[in-house]
């Protein structure tokens, strides 16, 4: 068995920040103490030099685009891009092509994930309005759990038939998680942007076609319908605001039935930033005004938010350089999404305490994710090492998506990651992607 030790770190974990060592054997944390010695002549030393040693992030909503859309991406390549920025597990969406809304579609993307992916990984389950059947024979305790587009995107997975809906809710003791936007407003509104300047619609109508109103007659809708049946609901990627009200604090995470995502892109950006960025950021939730992100921090600082992920979703350029119309919605983000969050720290939005809370361990508790998330002796080592003053500059060049771009080229981030961890092997050390695929499928504590 390897073992790994690492000192001098300054160990982030539940809600401390402590100076100390941290020794891995094999694929756990063994010790944790302010000084440790070295116990064999085989063991590696990494001096840490006073980074920080957090546990890796839980991305809670990828795209990883395989099966069917590997032109943009798959599991080998993206899996390796968030080993590089310091994401060790993943759970990834059922918008594939074929759709995994079949026991056995999703088992072969399990299957895939085993030989290819650097680091952990889950996968969700699609409803559908036809597939109530084959939902209810999902094993909670081995699937992250089921995703309801209830507002059209990448792939044809809406549900928008009410009575399913219900159904679904009522029925599943899977924890569901939503995207939310309305449909009927969204297809009025580019009616209306459709009707005043043809297909080429400036891409600053995005935030207006794809609403404040759109996003909250849907989450709202879902909650309710979550609080009538009793169904363990989770509303991803909120982008407004006004959203945030939905949502409450009173209860510590893993007492809620209704809890809610925001993503790197909607604390990052606003829509001032289109002008610059074009469709490059063009996402469905849509990023919106400066009032919006401002709220969403504020509901993330005081717990009214649970998580933040990615929803890490790859196009070639030439698919996003299109017009509006015809440039799909999503971009590239497991890379970059925790030195940006980093720099936000730096900027004073979020402490680093609360960055792993919500990064690591709330994941963990949300999922109910099996040894894993926060730093303890005994469990997995999924870990990361982060210099908080290494500055560098994302460009096309040290990019490591299969798609070739990034929305942060051109952007300096004053931390960088040097070392990732998964399942105590070294996958990424210092600027390369070292090592084999060592990702293991999530287990579950239901």
């Amino acid at each position: 068995m390897k073992t790994i030790l690492i000192k001098n770190a300054n160990v982030v974990n539940e809600g401390k920040i402590f100076k100390g060592d941290v020794l891995i054997d094999g694929d756990r944390i063994a010790e944790i103490s302010e000084t440790i010695s070295v116990k064999s002549a085989d063991t590696k030393i990494i001096d840490a030099d006073d980074s920080y040693l957090i546990p890796g992030m839980i991305d809670d909503q990828v795209h990883f685009r395989e099966p069917g859309l590997t032109h943009k991406a798959t599991i080998f390549t993206e899996s390796r891009a968030a080993a590089a920025g310091g994401i060790t597990s993943f759970i990834e969406m059922p918008n594939t092509v074929p759709q995994a809304t079949t026991i056995e579609l999703l088992e072969e993307k399990f299957t895939t994930a085993s030989k290819d992916s650097f680091v952990n990984y889950s996968f969700m389950f699609g409803g559908t309005n036809t597939n109530l059947d084959e939902i209810l024979k999902v094993d909670k305790t081995k699937v992250a759990g089921l995703k309801l587009f209830l507002g059209s995107s990448t792939g044809d997975m809406l549900v928008d038939d009410l009575d399913t809906l219900e159904n679904i809710f009522s029925k599943t003791d899977l924890l569901i998680s939503a995207h939310c936007e309305d449909e009927a407003t969204i297809k009025a509104n580019m009616e209306k942007a459709l009707a005043k300047y043809g297909e080429d619609i400036p891409i600053s109508e995005h935030p207006k076609i794809r609403s404040e109103e759109a996003c909250y007659i849907s989450s709202s809708r879902a909650i309710e319908l979550a609080k009538k049946t009793g169904a363990r609901l989770h509303v991803f990627h909120l982008s407004t605001a006004k959203e945030t009200a939905l949502f409450s604090n009173k209860k510590p995470l893993k007492d809620k039935k209704i809890t809610a995502e925001v993503c790197v892109h909607h604390l990052w950006f606003t829509d001032a930033d289109y002008e610059t960025k074009g469709t490059k950021i063009k996402w469905n939730p849509a990023v919106k005004t400066a009032a919006d992100k401002s709220g969403l921090w504020k509901a993330l600082n005081d717990d009214r938010i649970d998580v933040i992920a990615t929803d890490h979703a790859p196009h070639t350029i030439e698919e996003k350089d299109n017009v509006y119309t015809k440039a799909p919605s999503g971009g590239p983000l497991v890379q970059h999404a925790v030195e940006a969050l980093f720099e936000m720290h730096h900027k004073g939005f979020i402490t680093v305490e609360k960055l792993v809370e919500k990064m690591a361990h709330n994941p963990a508790i949300l999922f109910e994710i099996k040894d894993r998330g926060y730093i303890r002796e005994g469990y997995k080592a999924d870990l990361v090492l982060i210099n908080p003053n290494a500055p560098w500059t994302v460009s096309k060049a040290n990019t490591a998506y299969k798609c070739g771009w990034s929305p942060f080229e051109g952007n300096t981030f004053r931390s960088r990651i040097t070392h990732t961890f998964v399942n105590g092997n070294l996958v990424y050390d210092n600027g390369k992607l070292v090592g084999n695929s060592v990702g293991e499928r999530l287990t579950f504590n239901r």
